[in-house]
Parts: structure tokens; sequence; C-alpha cells
């Protein structure tokens, strides 16, 4: 079992109890910050790392790249950290060439998926709902782990053919009708685990904008065009694009980078950016290039509100300004109020069930020190006892709550915690930051 330096935990120990004045907000901290490390990262004989979710024993990229990502603050000085962490960056590499439609991962070809009746039986794959944000963020890890280490010795060039790879997706993905192959049908009675047209998902126009089947939620789009995908996709192709000159110079992967970029914020400004009536020039999160619009947002990271905070679109741009006051009220329609809380849930979980996830990131992008405060006191007074976060609680009654062991959640937690003290990996790495 991996275990976290002893002097480093001492360290941020002292440091939340002295910036919190809370002590069990501290003991909390201290049980979330080991528990990714010590319980869900796994070296294996090649030297990469693998990161089970929790209580569900397959690796999401997504999930893996948010699990790590507070530790990004100490990488630089701790070896344990930084192995693990540059390990974490080649097994996402791997798993992108395998298959770049799979969002989740077994340890090895063992055959364990969540539904074996599900058109992919590839024994390495868990589940291959195609998701924008499982490609986007590996190539964002990989980057501010550039920038930290200031080191490309992680920036392999089987890392180089994965992010290559995701490049050739998404330009693939433009055109999805015309150009893929990729289908998922599910049959059961919950209408987001498939994708309608036997498995090519709803109408849609091209946009410029790249397609996905499913949210970061893992729930199947509404309308083929996520926007907070899309934003992010464009930024971390951004990213690629400095990869590519400066440590492979690789020129033509550069350009395609940039010209599917702008293809893609051009299609977010033609069809995501949509007019209301309260609150006036808004992103939508999702829309079809046809006229549809789905005007909400949802708890899982890329969301609307995290935009600013992964660093697609500044903080102060005024389009996400009135889109964050959207989001943070009744009119999105997964926004609950309640005794025990009020923020942004999710069509994933119950009605009224509010996300630890999102309560972090509105922290982490809020630029009010009382308000994390409040949002720190909230997520310290409905973990029902266990010391961890979960995936959503009831705003009415807090000690029910859904997935009792949710990594990504218990490292969210600590990123705003760590946050709050003024250790901000957004500041660190150069990115956008709003704490």
């Amino acid at each position: 079992m991996t275990a976290l330096d002893p002097a480093l935990l001492a360290r941020l120990d002292a440091l939340v109890r002295e910036r919190t004045g809370d002590d069990r907000l501290a003991d909390m901290f201290g049980v979330c910050l080991r528990n990714t490390i010590e319980r869900t990262a796994r070296v294996l004989d090649d030297g990469s790392t693998f990161v089970i979710t929790g209580d569900i024993p397959a690796m999401w990229l997504r999930d893996s790249t948010l699990q790590f990502h507070p530790y990004l603050l100490f990488i630089a000085e701790d070896r344990t950290l930084r192995e693990l962490v540059t390990g974490l960056v080649q097994r996402q590499a791997e798993l992108i060439i395998h298959d770049p439609y799979a969002n989740a991962f077994n340890v090895e070809p063992n055959g364990a998926t969540w539904d074996p009746d599900d058109l992919c039986d590839d024994p390495l794959v868990w589940e291959q709902k195609y998701e924008v944000d499982s490609l986007a963020l590996p190539i964002l890890l990989a980057h501010r782990v550039w920038r930290i280490l200031d080191s490309p010795e992680h920036l392999s060039e089987r890392v180089h053919r994965a992010f290559a790879t995701v490049v050739e997706v998404w330009i693939r993905e433009q055109h999805h009708d015309a150009r893929s192959t990729y289908r998922f049908v599910r049959h059961n009675d919950h209408p987001g685990d498939t994708l309608v047209r036997e498995g090519r998902g709803p109408e849609h126009a091209v946009t410029g904008m790249t397609w996905a089947g499913f949210r970061p939620s893992d729930d199947a789009c509404t309308f083929s065009f996520n926007i907070p995908g899309n934003l992010l996709a464009a930024h971390t192709l951004d990213l690629l694009g400095e990869l590519a000159i400066r440590v492979w110079r690789d020129d033509e992967l550069s350009a395609r980078a940039a010209v599917l970029a702008a293809e893609i914020r051009a299609g977010v400004a033609a069809h995501g950016i949509v007019e209301h009536p309260k609150y006036g020039t808004i992103f939508a999160y999702e829309v079809d290039g046809l006229g549809g619009v789905n005007l909400m947002d949802d708890a899982n990271v890329p969301s609307l509100l995290s935009l600013s905070w992964l660093g697609a679109v500044p903080a102060d741009d005024p389009v996400l300004q009135a889109t964050r006051r959207f989001v943070l009220s009744e009119d999105n329609p997964y926004y609950f109020r309640g005794p025990a809380a009020a923020g942004v849930g999710s069509p994933h979980t119950p009605d009224r069930y509010v996300w630890p996830i999102a309560l972090a990131v509105e922290g982490l992008t809020c630029g009010s020190k009382e308000r994390r405060e409040e949002i720190l006191t909230t997520l310290r007074n409905t973990d029902a006892g266990t010391s961890m976060m979960h995936e959503g609680f009831d705003v009415d009654d807090p000690t029910r709550f859904t997935r009792e062991w949710f990594s990504w959640a218990n490292a969210m937690f600590c990123e705003l915690v760590l946050a709050h003290c003024g250790l901000n990996v957004a500041r660190l790495t150069g990115d956008a930051a709003d704490v």
C-alpha cells in the first residue's frame, strides 16, 4: 500500500487547522487526502498507475485525472507522488491508444463490465460510453505536470501517440453520422443509459463542434454537442499544441490542434450561446445545431460552473458570469435548496440531491472567502458521520446519500480546502484561478 509522506501530512494538517480553525474539518481533510493514495492507486508491473474510482473497481479517465489533481501541488517535492502521477499519465495514454471511445477500464483484460450485454466485448473495457471529457482531461493533467516539473520526462512517444489519437477522434466526431462507426446500445429501463437511433444518438447538424454520446455524468446527452465538454476540448487543444511544438517538435499535430480548436470555438459561438430572458447571454449546456437547446448545468466536471477553474474560459468573461448566475439559481432545473444545503445536483442522482463535487467547484470559482467558508461548513456537516464525501446527498436529509466511497468527491473536497488555505494548483501552473 502506498502512503503519503508523514512529514507532508503533518505540515498540511497544521496548515488546515491554523487557516480554518476547525478541527473536525481538518480531520476530514486528512481522511480524504489519504484515501486516494492509500486505497485507489495501484502501481502496475510496467510502472504505470491504475486508479479505481472508489466503490467501482474500474478506472475512469476523467475521474482518475481529478482524483489526482490536488496532489499536483506536491509532486515537485515528493518523489512517491511524482511517480504515481507520472505513472497515471502513462496508464491513461495506454488506455486511450487501446480504445479512445471507452470511458472506463479494467486493471487487466478480465472481462469485468458494468453490463455484459453492451455492444463492446473488449475484456479490458469496463464501459464504452464515449465522452469528450474522457479525452480532454488526460491532456490537461499531462500539461499541468509538465508545467510544474518543468520536465518532459513523462511525455513519452506513447503519450504523443495517444494525444494525436485524441485529435483524430475529435475531428472524426465533428461528422459523427457520416464518418463514425461508434455505437452504444444498452437494454435496460433507464433511457439515459443508451443512445437512440440504434446507438447513433439524437439527430444533429454539423456545427464544427465535436460530438459526444454521453455527458461527464455517464448519462446520455439530450443533444449531442455538450458545451462545457467542447470548451474544455478547445482549451486542451491549445495546451496540446504547446506540447507538440515544445516537446515533440510535431508541427503538424500543433497545426491540426489549432485548426480544430478554432472550429470548436466557432461552433460554440454560433450554436452554444443563447439569450435568456432573465440572465441575458449565457452558455447552453447542450445543443444539436438544429435549434434544440438544453439550459441546465450538471454537477459533474466539466460543468459550465467549472470552466474557469479548468482554465477553459476566463472567470471575468461576461457570458460565463451570466451563466454562473443562471446555474446557481432555481432556473437551473438541477439546482436544489433545502435546510442542509443549496447547490447543483444531477439527473444522474435522485431529485433534490446536491453533489459535494459541485459545491467544491462553486467554492473554487466564487472569489469569496465568506462563501468558501459557508461551503466548507456545509461539506463538513453533510458527510453523514463518515468523514468522507459522497456522490450526492439529500438537501433535506444528508443521512440519505449515494456512494459511500467516491474518491473523486474526496479529492475535490481536498482541492477546495487546500485552495482556501492558499495552495492552488491553477496558480502553480499559471492557469486562471478564482480562489
